[in-house]
């Protein structure tokens, strides 16, 4: 099931999305303000976003450059050509002006989606001098390559889908549980350590960063 992150301060918009999602049978995530967008995105994928611009704190434009491989629809009352082109251009998929029509929302809905299960389809994840094949599990550090365990794999795939996220440790147990079931809270770390230990020992690059308290990232000031 696709899951779509409703990011609206208006609880009425908002309540109304998520019936209309729910009904085309899409798993929704709410959040209120941009703020509560980065917390929501911190440990949680979904595989689209409606962005409200006009939200509290942390607004829309603001928020936009901080989301990263996820197709993001703005859905906001601003009409002027300009406000699109440049968010259009700034990274938005699509842009829907309020008040919209419900079926027209929901086709580019699935456009979006299409298009990103079609980018997803190549099988490649790539970051820094780490490339990954998802099709064949080959992963190169620099090229040259390096052999990973079922756990560690599955690991470094998840951060690597998600590079600009700190995972938590929570969600790390909870994505990999079906290729890795053996992987337990108390040998996560071990996981983790060999595995940064495994890439690092390729160039010398500490690619795994430990955020204290929360999870693991990707290290982004290599």
């Amino acid at each position: 099931m696709k899951t779509i992150l409703i990011v609206d301060d208006d609880v009425y918009i908002g309540d109304m999305l998520e019936e209309l999602l729910t009904k085309e049978n899409y798993a929704v995530g709410r959040a209120y303000s941009g703020t509560e967008a980065l917390l929501y995105l911190s440990s949680r994928r979904p595989d689209l976003i409606l962005l409200d611009l006009m939200l509290p704190g942390l607004s829309g434009e603001e928020l936009l450059p901080l989301i990263e491989d996820i197709p993001v629809i703005i859905v906001s009352a601003k009409a002027e050509v300009s406000d699109k082109v440049d968010l259009l251009l700034g990274g938005a998929a699509d842009y829907i002006t309020k008040p919209f029509d419900t079926s027209e929302l929901l086709a580019r809905i699935t456009v979006q989606l299409r298009k990103s299960t079609g980018r997803k389809s190549s099988g490649i994840l790539s970051f820094d001098a780490i490339r990954m094949n998802t099709d064949t599990r080959a992963v190169t550090v620099a090229d040259a390559p390096v052999r990973l365990t079922q756990t560690e794999y599955a690991i470094l795939k998840l951060l690597m889908a998600n590079p600009s996220q700190v995972i938590t440790k929570s969600v790390i147990l909870d994505r990999i549980s079906e290729d890795t079931p053996d992987c337990t809270e108390s040998s996560l770390k071990v996981h983790i350590s060999n595995l940064r230990k495994k890439l690092k020992a390729v160039d010398g690059k500490d690619y795994i960063e430990a955020v204290w308290g929360i999870g693991f990232k990707l290290n982004e000031e290599l």
